[in-house]
């Protein structure tokens, strides 16, 4: 468990379908941090949210004793640094700068090909797929030979890169089209049965039924069509 005191106060405004919000709790529990989950209605900001991140408005936000931190990626290097134990971010400064780049790109770049497969038809989604299926090439290279991004344990990169794994992936058959295909992408499949056979990850991941179930209503909301 971390080594803090008692008193501290630890809470998490985030939403329960988010990966960025799930990110989080990933990290907090891995740190065996006990915190308070406030669960944020997205479509209608609370003033507590809009008081904690008056810049972004955005889910995750941290407070630790009274400082509220946003952005899931600062949040993250911020709770490695506050409890030491179980580091998720290599020491070495070249790995951990490694570490960062292959975040920025998860969040820069994989995140927003993967918006464009969900808010795509017809040809453009192809086209759609196949710019994010060029960029998560670059993640299948860098996992082989590895049981995580970092190595044999549970990382920062693995973290973040859950968005792949239990958002991206989760939304494949209701798209009716599969971006990251097995036959095209062994090493990322392997990674994400390592993934679940992780006891941090089980406790994190939203259940399956209804995360697709948000997904699906989300997409109907927004009139999002299926292949």
């Amino acid at each position: 468990m971390a080594e803090r005191s008692e008193t501290e106060e630890v809470k998490l405004l985030g939403m329960w379908a988010s990966p960025f919000s799930r990110r989080i709790e990933i990290a907090l529990t891995l740190k065996g941090v006990a915190y308070e989950f406030s669960e944020q209605d997205i479509t209608n900001k609370s003033s507590l949210l809009l008081q904690l991140n008056p810049v972004y408005k955005m889910i995750p936000v941290l407070v630790h004793n009274g400082k509220p931190i946003s952005e899931s990626l600062v949040i993250l290097e911020y709770i490695d640094d506050t409890w030491r134990n179980n580091p998720i971010l290599p020491q070495d400064p070249c790995e951990r700068a490694t570490a960062r780049f292959w975040a920025k790109l998860i969040d820069q770049q994989i995140c927003v090909a993967a918006m464009k497969v969900v808010g795509k038809v017809g040809e453009e989604r192809d086209a759609a797929v196949e710019a994010a299926r060029d960029l998560l090439m670059f993640l299948e290279k860098e996992l082989v030979g590895k049981d995580f991004f970092g190595g044999r344990s549970l990382g920062f990169v693995d973290i973040v890169a859950t968005l792949v794994a239990f958002w991206l992936m989760r939304t494949e058959d209701l798209l009716g089209v599969k971006v990251v295909p097995v036959e095209l992408f062994p090493e990322i499949h392997r990674w994400v049965k390592n993934l679940l056979g992780n006891d941090v990850i089980k406790k994190c991941t939203p259940p399956e039924d209804e995360h697709l179930a948000y997904i699906r209503a989300r997409m109907d909301k927004l009139n999002i069509k299926s292949a």
